[in-house]
């Protein structure tokens, strides 16, 4: 994932965290994910794992969706 990527998907953690009036530290104990690490994610420094990122999305109702991914030769 890149920089871009990551920035994108703290963004859209945060604004459904914001829409559900949760804080990040209600956040982080509803999901049993570090509070450091929910900030990390949100501000776009940390990378979550694949585990993280399902236990946050399952809190906030939202879904993971893959794209295929066009490569120009």
């Amino acid at each position: 994932m890149g920089q871009t990527e990551i920035s994108s998907l703290g963004k859209q953690i945060a604004d459904r965290r914001k829409e559900l009036n949760i804080s990040q530290a209600d956040l982080a104990e509803m999901s049993g994910v570090c509070l450091r690490t929910v900030n990390g994610i949100e501000s776009g420094r940390a990378n979550p794992s694949v585990k993280v990122l399902f236990e946050l999305l399952q809190v906030l109702g939202l879904v993971i969706t893959l794209k295929e991914r066009v490569v120009h030769e």
